[in-house]
């Protein structure tokens, strides 16, 4: 498989260029503030690199049927333009990655978390033969930038329309279904831009060739979308109650656990895939024992407490965030008997508060 044009090959790091990629905005916590930021998500347009995720290709004459039979989800239903969620897991169906799934003209673009990336690529290298499939990590020549809240659309159509992108295409972008997506033309690049729900709200994900990424970012900026960046994400992302790999999940969990279900991760009509038996045998049996759950405090607990219905252990605190509108929440793994408005005491070392369960989104 050759890398497409979308995605030229890396650039020659002795070449002169006239522009580089944002200076690694991914590992900002804090641009301005917290709240700030936070209220660029949930009432502006928030710019977000999001290009520590793992990006990967996957093409050749059986990629659809390989990758079928990799995640939970139906790849073989998928369309150029649409996309889908699903997890990766192992034989005993525990969760090895989630991942994103883009279906273009001849291949597949994934993206995983960076924490879930090198899991996924040795599950790739270990089932996928060569002949039939192939993969390659294009992580260094395309980087990933997101616009997320009620303005999202607006500055993209202002950044797109200034490149002559047709209107009928950016109008389009706003009835996008959930990681369905449209190609454009940006700077002398092709930009494929995704629909994504990964922090509740409008949200788009722009993957660019990474010579134009520095001239999007600024372009996005000048039409006021907001720099945003670990810390107000991380709150976004938990008042949706969207699972992070290393954190709320990992592989000592099922897929139904961390409610790949409620995200329409899992298809029970498409053929076999690793870890299915097991999938299937939580779905027929019709619940798992333990399920990720929103929660709400008064004070900040911290990851690894543990929580109790009186003095019976239920549940761990998964991730803990402070958000602007609500306070204090986190999401928890919690015991299936446990409901919604019930209120534990989560107990660490040298501290000890009260948390009331929340569904999730968290609102």
């Amino acid at each position: 498989m050759t890398v497409p044009d979308v995605f030229p090959a890396a650039p020659d790091p002795k070449a002169p260029s006239d522009s580089s990629p944002p200076p690694g905005f991914e590992e900002v916590a804090v641009f301005s503030s917290v709240d700030e930021e936070y209220a660029a998500l949930r009432g502006g347009a928030a710019l977000v690199d999001r290009s520590a995720r793992m990006r990967m290709l996957f093409g050749g004459a059986q990629a659809t049927e390989t990758l079928a039979g990799l995640v939970t989800n139906d790849v073989g239903a998928l369309h150029a333009g649409a996309g889908q969620y699903a997890a990766a897991l192992t034989a005993k169906g525990k969760v090895i990655s989630d991942v994103r799934i883009f279906a273009r003209g001849d291949d597949l673009l994934l993206d995983t978390p960076a924490s879930a990336g090198p899991g996924f690529t040795a599950m790739i290298r270990k089932y996928v033969n060569p002949r039939l499939a192939r993969s390659a990590d294009v992580s260094a020549v395309l980087r990933t930038i997101g616009v997320f809240g009620p303005r999202s659309h607006g500055v993209l159509a202002s950044v797109l329309g200034t490149e002559g992108a047709p209107a009928p295409a950016v109008a389009a972008l706003r009835g996008l279904a959930n990681y369905h997506h449209i190609g454009f033309d940006f700077s002398g690049a092709r930009v494929v831009i995704a629909r994504v729900p990964d922090f509740g709200g409008d949200g788009f994900d722009c993957f660019v060739p990474v010579e134009a990424a520095a001239l999007l970012w600024q372009r996005l900026e000048k039409v006021r979308a907001t720099p945003v960046g670990r810390d107000a994400t991380e709150v976004a992302r938990v008042e949706a109650g969207r699972p992070l790999w290393g954190i709320d999940m990992d592989d000592s969990t099922l897929a139904q656990e961390a409610n790949f279900d409620e995200l329409e991760g899992i298809s029970y009509t498409k053929g076999c895939y690793t870890g299915q038996e097991t999938v299937a045998r939580v779905h027929f049996r019709g619940h798992v024992n333990r399920s990720l759950r929103g929660v709400q405090s008064a004070v900040p607990i911290p990851t690894g407490a543990e929580l109790f219905a009186g003095e019976k252990s239920v549940g761990t605190m998964k991730s803990s965030v402070v958000s602007p509108r609500i306070g204090p929440i986190g999401l928890a793994m919690l015991r299936r008997e446990v409901v919604a408005g019930a209120e534990l005491t989560a107990r660490w070392e040298g501290g000890e508060g009260v948390v009331r369960v929340r569904d999730t989104p968290m609102g």
